[in-house]
């Protein structure tokens, strides 16, 4: 908790909003995406969805799985727990949801779905989207997919896998991943590991969003190995999310935003 606080600080004191960008890319991003509070009504049904969890009083059995698909650590918890403590927030799922609806992507990952509470901001922001999550947990995948299928969300395939078993047994060189969500291991090893299978995927239009990024020391070292490879381009750190850019025509450039 104290690394997170000096890392907060330091952020704090290195970030700018929208008046110390010179790049119309990103500048068009903060002010029509970021920054817009004009309220939508998918704002409504995320609120709804949460609800839902937050009130559901119903034990599942969670597993983690650690490398090689093997069971590290299992425990039941409350749905209502889980969605409480682990989940997105409110207000990063609305930003999530206008990042999707901004820039349209028509095929999203998302690595990491627990109850699903991003999935559906991913899935409201482009319905039009082929989406596919993965959760490593049964029992915690199968709560997200009867939620999303009850509100709606018919453009989710949930895969219950190990992440990097089925990274390495797609062919992902026949996919482009317009938009990847990460948010299933907060690891060094495991982060850099996704990020490295997961480039032949990558396009001029890919946005690919790191979760945590300063988790801790391993993850602060993770995001800074991302923002220095060749292939990276436009950088942007939130704090809680790293996103990451592949454009062709920008020149290199990191971006410290409150957002």
């Amino acid at each position: 908790m104290l690394f997170q606080i000096k890392s907060y600080l330091k952020f704090l004191w290195n970030s700018k909003n929208e008046h110390g960008v010179h790049s119309p890319f990103v500048f068009n991003l903060l002010t029509k995406c970021f920054y817009d509070k004009k309220s939508k009504p998918e704002y409504s049904i995320l609120k709804r969805y949460r609800q839902s969890l937050t009130e559901n009083k119903n034990f599942i059995e969670v597993t983690d799985f650690g490398a090689g698909s093997k069971v590290f650590k299992s425990n039941r918890r409350q749905i209502s727990k889980i969605a409480t403590t682990a989940g997105i927030s409110p207000k990063r799922a609305e930003l999530l949801f206008r990042v999707t609806n901004y820039f349209q992507p028509k095929n999203i990952l998302e690595i990491g779905t627990s109850l699903g509470l991003a999935t559906s901001a991913l899935a409201l922001g482009n319905p039009k989207a082929k989406i596919i999550t993965l959760e490593g947990c049964p029992e915690t995948g199968n709560v997200a997919k009867n939620h999303l299928d009850h509100f709606d969300c018919k453009n989710v395939d949930t895969i219950i896998t190990e992440f990097e078993d089925f990274l390495v047994r797609t062919n992902l060189q026949a996919t482009d991943y317009d938009l990847i969500y990460f948010d299933g291991n907060h690891s060094k090893k495991a982060t850099l590991a996704y990020f490295d299978l997961l480039l032949t995927t990558i396009t001029n239009d890919s946005v690919w969003i790191f979760d945590d990024i300063h988790w801790s020391p391993e993850m602060e070292e993770a995001w800074k190995a991302i923002k220095d490879h060749p292939k990276v381009t436009v950088t942007i750190d939130t704090f809680q999310w790293g996103f990451v850019f592949f454009r062709y025509e920008q020149e290199k450039e990191h971006f410290v935003i409150r957002a």
